[in-house]
């Protein structure tokens, strides 16, 4: 099922969670994660400059709404041997908000 209501404020405030590793945004630069700009229809493990994992390399997810809220929930378990060091989100609202937060930025770093 995929998402019905979503809220790019809300998102915005579940994306503190992801900032220590990830950054959006004009100014987006890899961090210990990769750059989300762009992530809706990008396929894992292809951002360039970014030191993916050989797990994350072949897991050739392409990112969209389901594949990110089934993958979010669980990084590890999604992806097995993932650099991901994240428990993941539960809450398939807060799923969404970020979803709807993330899927706003173009590859550029500009919004839609």
């Amino acid at each position: 099922m995929l998402f019905r209501s979503q809220d790019v404020a809300a998102g915005e405030q579940s994306f503190r969670k992801c900032l220590p590793c990830h950054s959006v945004g004009e100014d987006a630069r890899n961090k210990i994660g990769p750059v989300l700009n762009g992530l809706d229809g990008r396929v894992s493990g292809t951002m360039e400059g970014y030191n993916y994992s050989e797990a994350n390399k072949k897991a050739h997810i392409t990112w969209g709404e389901a594949s990110f809220k089934e993958y979010i929930q669980a990084p590890a378990a999604k992806v097995p041997g993932t650099k991901m060091a994240f428990a993941g989100i539960k809450n398939e609202t807060e799923i969404a908000n970020l979803w709807a937060y993330l899927k706003q930025f173009k590859a550029d770093g500009k919004t839609q």
